[in-house]
């Protein structure tokens, strides 16, 4: 690794970048435990409420 790499590393701004930290829940603003697949942008707690108005289903 070059020591540019270990700074970005040990300072996490790798990690900032990746996970593009831009991103919010439509309905409360969150932006963490964020459901991004499919492009719903949901946080989980909302994602939970809105889920089956959506079209999913629980299976068990």
């Amino acid at each position: 690794m070059s020591e540019t790499e270990t700074d970005e590393l040990e300072t996490g701004e790798h990690a900032a970048k990746r996970t593009d930290d831009q991103v919010e829940c439509r309905r409360c603003s969150r932006k963490q435990g964020l459901v991004g697949k499919y492009d719903i942008n949901l946080c989980r707690q909302c994602f939970r409420e809105v889920a089956r108005d959506m079209g999913f289903r629980k299976y068990s």
